[in-house]
């Protein structure tokens, strides 16, 4: 039985809003709503976990009831990375299944990205979505002149990331007992695990909501996306 968990703990305060930016309407629906439609779209996710924040508990009942998706409600913690292990916690699943890790303010998810997540991380282990680094970028040499760096092997991160069941939640029994955070899943899962995880290639729509200029990118997404992919409306 393979998992997704959404995160939807945060905040709206970089969007200069009281209101947590997961739930303000893109497209006349809560933006937290796309990402649990895709999932709930992809038939190998079987269970469905958003993590929230109990004061946002009725907003996430409706985003759930707008797309007429099931899911368990967990509380988050106060970071990133507590509300993440709070979510792993709450899989109940086979070592062996695989669970996906999603932050909710990255809407546009499409059947296409978890395909290819998925059958990597079943062959593998782990699978994490990446974009190449667009130039050009210089580094500082010793004597402080510029040289062009390059950037051919390094990759921007999206998610979701998958993992392995078994191996995700022992790489975050092992951080929380030496008090460490990672910035994403996949830095705790590559210090506190030895699961070969692959990076397959992004999407550049698959953007991660985070200012208000955001929201203008998010309205025009909204009105070309489905699960299934993309129109050139």
């Amino acid at each position: 039985m393979h998992t997704a968990i959404v995160l939807a703990g945060g905040s709206g305060s970089r969007v200069r809003r009281e209101v947590n930016k997961v739930y303000l309407p893109v497209g006349e629906r809560p933006l937290l709503s796309y990402s649990l439609a895709a999932f709930a779209a992809f038939e190998p996710v079987e269970r469905l976990i958003v993590v929230i924040r109990p004061e946002d508990r009725a907003r996430a009942v409706d985003a759930l009831e707008r797309v007429g998706v099931t899911a368990t409600l967990v509380p988050g913690g106060p970071t990133r990375h507590a509300s993440e292990a709070a979510g792993i916690d709450a899989v109940d699943a086979p070592a062996d299944a695989l669970v996906a890790i999603h932050d909710g303010a990255r809407p546009f998810l499409t059947l296409e990205l978890l395909e290819r997540l998925f059958s990597t991380a079943a062959r593998h282990g782990g699978a994490v979505p990446g974009l190449p680094i667009e130039g050009p970028l210089e580094r500082i040499g010793a004597d402080g002149m510029l040289r062009p760096a390059d950037t051919s092997r390094l990759r921007r991160m999206q998610t979701p990331q998958v993992f392995r069941a078994g191996p995700l939640r022992e790489a975050y029994h092992r951080a929380g007992d030496v008090g460490f955070e990672g910035v994403d899943t996949a830095e705790t899962v590559g210090r506190f695990s030895d699961l070969d995880v692959r990076v397959v290639p992004g999407d550049p729509a698959n953007l991660k909501v985070t200012f208000v200029e955001d929201f203008f990118t998010a309205e025009d997404l909204a009105r070309r996306w489905s699960p299934k992919g993309w129109t050139n409306r």
